[in-house]
């Protein structure tokens, strides 16, 4: 079982980094991080349609990495992972 998004709407991974450790030695706990902005496409959506019908290409594909807005998309939990499903137009850059 998999998720599949549909239009233009893509599943992404946010890049989790290591656990945060201050100068001092203080471990930040991840619920006073603030959210990753870098994620991974996992899936890309059926396409969007112009107004002729035609489907409109992606941009991003399966494997790029992006940088997302801060509280963008839609949390989704599936097999115990974390991901955000968003339009492709909500994705700020394409890293790489």
């Amino acid at each position: 079982m998999k998720i599949q998004p549909l239009g233009d709407r893509v599943l992404v991974e946010p890049l989790q980094e290591d656990e945060e450790v201050t100068k001092g030695g203080i471990i930040i706990p991840d619920t006073a991080k603030e959210k990753p902005q870098q994620g991974k496409v996992v899936e890309v959506g059926t396409g969007k349609l112009d107004d002729d019908g035609k489907k409109i290409p992606f941009h991003v594909k399966k494997g790029s990495i992006v940088l997302m807005p801060k509280y963008g998309g839609t949390e989704v939990k599936f097999d115990d992972k974390e991901y955000q499903i968003m339009r492709e137009d909500d994705i700020l850059a394409i890293i790489g």
